[in-house]
């Protein structure tokens, strides 16, 4: 066979590959680039009139994380006025092979001024995206059905400031010096055993044992405050 001809196949073949490994790299959310100076998430719910902040690190793939989500979300609304509340980004990449493409859609629907509803829409439907190869494409349904411009969401979705932001969100949690685990809380900057969230019993997170607890937190900076 022709030397020539050879060449030229091979130099497809390597192209092909190229544009294979790209597309991989680009549906599994891959961390990419690390902007050192980005700063970390600040997406927040709730008027906090009581000065408290309650801080979730989470990961969107965690199935534990989802089953807080209806607890905390219940919670946190009991409480909007008085709180904080804040979540964090923290893909667990080495066992949730779409966690990292779950964040990057919120944080580009969050671009939208949408990340709390791209947020509940990754939970409420996490069983249908996990162990997808192409969790971009799902996600960009829910895009469309949150009212977003699904161009720029994509747009958004692969950008250097999305991946930034998770990254800066990692590098906030390592500062904590928890050990990585989702989810993780901290009420007013201090770490919370996700045990004080849970039923003594089942194991399970309730919405009153979280209330309880930020009851308790409020209770405590409205009389420091008198």
């Amino acid at each position: 066979m022709d030397k020539r001809f050879l060449g030229i196949l091979a130099a497809i073949v390597i192209i092909f590959i190229a544009i294979f490994a790209i597309t991989q790299n680009s549906n599994s959310g891959s961390s990419g680039s690390n902007n050192s100076t980005a700063k970390a998430t600040n997406h927040v719910q709730g008027q906090g009139k009581a000065g408290v902040t309650f801080v979730e690190y989470g990961d969107f793939e965690c199935p534990i994380c989802e089953a807080y989500y209806q607890p905390l979300k219940q919670a946190v609304s009991q409480y909007e006025d008085q709180i904080h509340f804040q979540f964090r980004n923290l893909p667990l990449t080495s066992i949730h092979q779409n966690a990292f493409a779950a964040a990057r859609a919120a944080e580009a629907a969050g671009m939208q001024g949408k990340f709390w509803q791209m947020h509940d829409k990754l939970y409420e439907n996490q069983n249908s995206w996990v162990s997808s190869s192409s969790p971009l494409d799902v996600f960009s349904q829910y895009a469309q059905a949150i009212g977003l411009n699904v161009s720029q969401f994509k747009t958004d979705y692969a950008s250097n400031q999305a991946n930034d932001a998770i990254n800066a969100d990692l590098a906030a949690f390592k500062k904590t010096g928890q050990e990585q685990a989702t989810p993780t809380f901290f009420l007013d900057g201090n770490y919370v055993a996700n045990s004080e969230f849970t039923d003594p019993q089942t194991g399970a997170p309730t919405a009153d044992k979280i209330a309880a607890v930020l009851k308790a937190e409020i209770d405590k900076k409205t009389s420091q405050n008198k």
